[in-house]
């Protein structure tokens, strides 16, 4: 039987890492892989929105080399070991729990209600007490603050938001693009930074999160 490429992708990062092979790969860890598995995404993004099929296959031949690395580095920590079997053993048991729609008894009315199931099974897993919990706080700020908005409203939290009652017409890609153009346009020439701005409208939110949580736990 011949060995699948994924097998020999796990031989050759074996190679790679052990004595004799790459300096380079021998001397990586997972802090320093970090900005590769970024730029590897977004080059993958970039292939997408130019509908370059080619290149959507190499950009996720990168992505995965990337989990095959971190997976090979995970494999020689003494303490708390775990391999790319380890990791593909997870995804695909966590796949199975969160569809029980799927591989259970659960009914669903639509995709909506899929996650919304997804959200409580997760919370569930994980024993998460905050709508904050499992939020990449590091993550750029617009998707930060979609992310915060989001978990605020799933949760039924009442936090103060910015009224959207002067905005004009229907919110469609276009509209909503053009506006956040036009408030990016305006900070640009005032010198403000926008990631800093925004993100700083992110900890109002995170305070205000953790306030409406507090004033429901007296309630109860």
């Amino acid at each position: 039987m011949s060995t699948s490429y994924l097998q020999q992708l796990v031989e050759v990062m074996d190679t790679l890492r052990s004595p004799g092979g790459c300096p380079w790969d021998g001397e990586q860890t997972h802090e320093s892989l970090v900005k590769y598995l970024l730029e590897e995404s977004y080059e993958f993004v970039d292939a997408l929105e130019s509908g370059d099929r080619i290149g959507m296959r190499e950009e996720l031949g990168d992505i995965l080399l990337q989990v095959y690395f971190h997976a090979r580095i995970a494999q020689e920590n003494i303490k708390d070991s775990f391999t790319i079997e380890d990791i593909a053993q997870s995804i695909t048991e966590k796949l199975i729990r969160r569809h029980p729609h799927v591989f259970g008894d659960t009914k669903v009315s639509g995709s909506n209600e899929v996650l919304e199931n997804w959200e409580k099974i997760k919370a569930a897993e994980k024993g998460r007490t905050s709508a904050l919990d499992g939020i990449a706080m590091a993550q750029p700020s617009l998707p930060l603050v979609e992310k915060l908005i989001y978990r605020a409203q799933k949760n039924g939290l009442e936090i103060s938001l910015p009224s959207t009652s002067h905005l004009e017409g229907e919110a469609t890609n276009d509209s909503v693009g053009k506006a956040l153009l036009e408030v990016i346009t305006w900070a640009t020439h005032n010198g403000i930074d926008v990631e800093g701005a925004l993100r700083s409208q992110a900890h109002q939110i995170i305070s205000r999160i953790k306030e409406a949580e507090g004033q429901g736990k007296e309630a109860r």
